[in-house]
């Protein structure tokens, strides 16, 4: 599966976010076989239920880092009820039903239901279940600067597989719109004393957006280097042969645009809620 990871607000605010907006409680038309065969062969609800673990963590930090020792069971229910597993689920299904409404699904079926593209799918989930400990993110990150300093071949070839879905810029851009998303449900809950323009807003996000870069950077190449490890370069070859192919480009957009809408979905929620906590309003 195309990495989205969405390392956004790590900084100050740290990543993760999914809905609860209005369209979370429309009814949706059921999304057609084939779109459903493709969320089940990319296991995409295996990879929300690890976000869904991401993003609790996340709350426990923003907490923290925001208003620390007023949140409780109160705060961290709320973000439960934010990271619900089915609603993210759903979001990302019909966000991808959309986007891949008039595609042909054959090929890409045939890629990840194929045993290599299984194997690369349970990889890849492993590894992003993995970095939920802190002691394998750090140890992943390490070797990755092992890797850099003693100029291991096998960067060359996820750094044809990262262009080639252009991984770090697109997670750049969705951390940059979920960041932009968390400030404006700030001001929606009315956490600023004096309310903030758009252009505020903007330049304030932009101003993060080396971080952000350095960051994801750092974190794909690591997380990536970790989940391929047990790959032949034949099959990271394949892989990145796909991804260059129009079917591999479109499910990769729609990937990114579906996921995307999630994390800014969350991050506006979010921001509204940590707005009543900044302000001491009952929740």
């Amino acid at each position: 599966m195309f990495e989205f990871t969405c390392r956004n607000l790590r900084f100050a605010v740290n990543l993760i976010i999914v809905l609860v907006l209005g369209t979370s409680t429309q009814a949706q038309a059921e999304p057609r076989a084939d779109v459903r065969a493709l969320f089940d062969a990319l296991d995409l609800q295996g990879i929300v239920q690890i976000m869904q673990t991401e993003g609790r963590v996340y709350g426990d930090n923003l907490e923290e880092e925001m208003f620390v020792g007023r949140g409780g069971a109160a705060w961290q229910a709320v973000v439960a009820d934010i990271y619900h597993a089915e609603t993210m689920s759903d979001v990302v299904l019909d966000g991808l039903d959309r986007a891949l409404a008039d595609a042909d699904l054959g090929v890409m079926l045939e890629f990840f239901e194929s045993d290599r593209g299984q194997r690369i799918v349970a990889l890849e989930l492993s590894a992003r279940e993995a970095l939920l400990d802190k002691e394998v993110e750090v140890l992943s990150e390490l070797k990755f600067e092992e890797m850099q300093q003693g100029g291991d071949p096998r960067l060359d070839l996820l750094a044809g597989f990262i262009e080639a879905n252009d991984l770090i810029e697109s997670n750049v851009v969705g951390g940059l719109n979920s960041s932009f998303a968390f400030y404006q449900g700030l001001q929606e809950g009315g956490a600023f004393e004096e309310a903030f323009s758009e252009d505020q807003i903007l330049a304030d996000v932009w101003a993060q957006e080396s971080d952000i870069r350095a960051d994801t950077t750092q974190w794909i190449y690591s997380y990536l280097a970790l989940a391929y490890q047990p790959l032949e370069d034949a099959d990271i070859m394949a892989y990145t042969e796909f991804s260059l192919t129009p079917d591999g480009q479109l499910l990769n957009q729609a990937l990114f645009d579906a996921f995307d809408d999630m994390y800014t979905g969350i991050s506006r929620a979010l921001g509204r809620t940590a707005a009543q906590y900044l302000t001491g309003e009952d929740i």
